[in-house]
């Protein structure tokens, strides 16, 4: 596809989509898999497949991917008018295009003019990414086109379209080898717990801070995310989930019980929908309903030390 210097607002989405992946143009190619989503890149430029070093260990061969996105540069990309569907108020803003949505990723102290923009269809399968030549001029080794945030805003709302979703979240692949997830907001123990977890026992972290739940073959699986937390602990891996755990800082480690609509709830605060949309909103409650029916979950008012992770591992429902 050829990449034009501004996107207008066309009816005819099909002249700024790119076309079927076999019609890619470009000669370097990168593919990396997040949550059971992947996601192909292809540029001519090299450092249009060079991700940042958090998503290397989720690099995986080239091949058939659930997003496919072409890269493109451009001599400048002007400000987008109109109504934004969300403003993050920092980095991002994104627009509705028709049966498209354009995020617009702009530098907050740089007069509002974006440096990427990313196209991509209402399913979220196909996309184009814009670069803007004139703001990489001096800063080429900035120049990451699937770099954070975008590459979580891509899979988050990926999510949307299947049985998953995105939670704050810590998952431990215990010496027993038992599954637990660790559910909280931020300061809520979740990088301590895994610094406790680690320095008693041999076991694997498949994310302090990001976990994505899915379901597969009727079972539900929690996947590492390379967007860690302060503990820095960031897997490609999955594990079936046994238990959730949603944390809370307190006196002697008690363990309750929630029920089905108490779950939901925790869970759901704890989650990262995109809520510009009731249908992706109903999507997740819909399907943490379906892991309430599925994984026991229990609120663990807990102190930070050993006593805490051994009340996990001698715990049974």
């Amino acid at each position: 596809m050829e990449c034009k210097p501004e996107l207008g607002m066309t009816s005819d989405l099909e002249t700024v989509l790119p076309k079927p992946f076999g019609e890619y143009r470009g000669s370097h190619r990168g593919q990396f898999c997040i949550g059971g989503v992947s996601v192909k890149v292809v540029g001519s430029r090299s450092t249009d497949v060079v991700f940042d070093p958090v998503l290397d260990p989720f690099r995986v061969e080239a091949g058939i991917a659930d997003i496919d996105i072409q890269v493109g540069w451009v001599s400048a990309l002007s400000p987008t008018s109109g109504r934004a569907l969300f403003d993050s108020g920092t980095t991002w803003r994104l627009h509705a295009r028709e049966a498209a949505f354009q995020f617009d990723f702009g530098d907050p102290i740089g007069g509002g003019e974006p440096y990427k923009r990313l196209l991509v269809d209402s399913g979220f399968r196909r996309a184009t990414l814009e670069m803007s030549d004139k703001y990489f001029a001096a800063l080429p080794h900035m120049a990451e086109p699937l770099g954070y945030p975008l590459d979580e805003l891509l899979i988050m709302h990926r999510l949307t379209q299947e049985q998953a979703i995105e939670l704050h979240g810590l998952g431990i692949v215990g010496p027993d080898g038992a599954s637990n997830l660790f559910v909280g907001h931020s300061g809520a123990g979740k990088s301590t717990t895994a610094r406790l977890w680690t320095s008693l026992h041999e076991v694997e972290i498949l994310s302090d801070d990001r976990i994505i739940l899915r379901e597969d073959a009727s079972q539900i699986f929690m996947y590492g995310t390379p967007w860690h937390g302060e503990a820095h602990f960031a897997l490609p891996q999955r594990a079936p989930l046994q238990r959730i755990f949603v944390l809370e800082h307190g006196q002697g480690n008690v363990l309750t019980r929630l029920t089905r609509s108490q779950m939901v709830a925790e869970l759901f605060a704890r989650s990262f929908v995109p809520f510009h949309s009731h249908e992706y909103v109903d999507s997740a409650l819909s399907f943490l309903e379906r892991v309430a029916d599925t994984v026991p979950c229990y609120r663990y008012c807990f102190e930070p030390d050993q006593r805490a992770v051994e009340r996990v591992l001698n715990f049974r429902d």
